[in-house]
């Protein structure tokens, strides 16, 4: 997909899809982002083995420690395995993992839709939330971009999905800051600001509530992973569902907590 038409209007991600919406229909004004890891699919056990070859690729040793991964990005559960594992780190060790990582994912790709699963309503509710007047929807996710899109089309998911507005976890930032990082990355692309208003996190864990709070974006959390639905609400969640099986719940959500932003001059 490309940004803008002969006559300079944005072009959405979802027009292609969609023959009723031409590009000069879509403004884009929304911005949705999305957990991937328990929120949209849970594919855990191609994950881990992942891991166990990347981390014999790198070191030489076999794998004893997983470092758990608790909504944290590729980037920090790679630094805790190594040194749980009883290695000393040093500048090379994060970017020879972090692409050992992304060989070992790629050669396990035919097992996620195997192995792994889609969370019930997660295609249903992308599709309909890219229905919603003015709506973008990318990724917040501490997978690598890899491996994020490998999956999400394991399971027919990215075709709703802007993928190259997303923040993802191969980039070393807190999650709060990869929020305003993919703001940014959407602002650039699209032609409007994106804030507190119109920008809303879905996602499962307290952690992804904690970085809506302070990267400047509205929460949806979904009691489908790590979080329960009580523990979201604690945290401070604007709307929480109890999973994604009905999209007109999520897209009501979406709707109610996000506000079109004005479009910012050419």
């Amino acid at each position: 997909m490309r940004q803008g038409d002969a006559a300079g209007a944005p072009r959405g991600p979802y027009a292609e899809h969609d023959p009723r919406r031409t590009p000069t229909e879509v403004a884009i004004n929304r911005l949705v982002l999305w957990n991937i890891d328990l929120t949209l699919v849970d594919v855990a056990i191609v994950t881990r083995d992942a891991y166990v070859d990347a981390f014999r690729m790198v070191t030489g040793r076999p794998l004893v420690k997983l470092a758990p991964a608790l909504g944290r990005p590729d980037s920090e559960i790679i630094f805790e395995t190594l040194a749980v594992n009883g290695i000393a780190v040093e500048d090379h060790h994060l970017p020879r993992f972090l692409d050992a990582l992304a060989v070992c994912f790629a050669e396990r790709r035919g097992r996620l839709a195997k192995d792994g699963r889609a969370l019930p309503g997660a295609k249903d509710a992308l599709k309909a939330v890219s229905r919603l007047d003015g709506a973008v929807q990318s990724v917040l996710t501490g997978t690598i971009k890899s491996n994020a899109v490998h999956k999400l089309k394991a399971f027919g998911l990215d075709k709703w999905v802007d993928v190259e507005v997303g923040g993802y976890g191969e980039e070393v930032y807190p999650k709060a800051t990869l929020l305003q990082v993919a703001q940014g990355r959407a602002k650039a692309r699209y032609g409007a600001v994106f804030t507190a208003g119109n920008t809303v996190l879905i996602g499962d864990s307290t952690r992804d509530v904690q970085a809506a709070k302070i990267g400047g974006a509205a929460m949806i959390g979904v009691a489908s992973g790590r979080s329960t639905a009580a523990e979201l609400r604690e945290a401070g969640a604007g709307i929480v569902l109890s999973d994604l099986s009905n999209p007109s719940e999520v897209v009501a959500a979406v709707a109610r907590l996000t506000t079109p932003a004005d479009r910012t001059a050419p």
